[in-house]
């Protein structure tokens, strides 16, 4: 949580509102380590970044005209503390997110990025991600957030 939370100040100040009090929240991380979900990245013995490797579809993605029909794993939560961002630490963990979806037989990686989130869009888009569509989570923000897939 805190650092979700250093992620969300850091995007406040540069005008980016994606994350806010209602996400990322402490009940979607005790899912996530429920589940055996929620992997971290440790430097020098202290957590600085994690994300979330889960093959639960949300709702909010069913109206996505997805490249592939089954065997997919889903990214969220994917942050860095502000302090190490730019060290290449979120292309770690993309790279042991895909090659663990790679290594379980799963067809591809799925996503979403705020729209206003150029930082991001630029990130996956570079990594070989497809931008599939728009979708909203109205606690979160008026504006759309976009869905990207990687097919293996």
């Amino acid at each position: 949580m805190k650092i979700t939370q250093a992620c969300a100040k850091h995007m406040v100040h540069q005008g980016i509102f994606q994350w806010n009090e209602h996400y990322p929240n402490r009940n979607a991380f005790e899912n996530d380590i429920r589940r055996s979900e929620l992997y971290v990245f440790e430097q020098d013995a202290i957590c600085v970044g994690c994300i979330t490797i889960t093959t639960l579809k949300d709702t909010e993605y069913n109206p996505i005209k997805w490249l592939t029909k089954d065997k997919n794993i889903y990214i969220h939560r994917l942050a860095v503390h502000p302090k190490v961002q730019g060290k290449g630490i979120a292309q770690q963990m993309m790279t042991f997110a895909e090659n663990y979806a790679k290594t379980k037989g799963y067809l591809s990686v799925r996503l979403d990025t705020f729209s206003q989130n150029k930082r991001n869009q630029k990130f996956y888009e570079k990594r070989g991600y497809k931008r599939l569509g728009n979708i909203y989570f109205p606690k979160q923000s008026k504006d759309p957030f976009f869905c990207y897939e990687l097919v293996f």
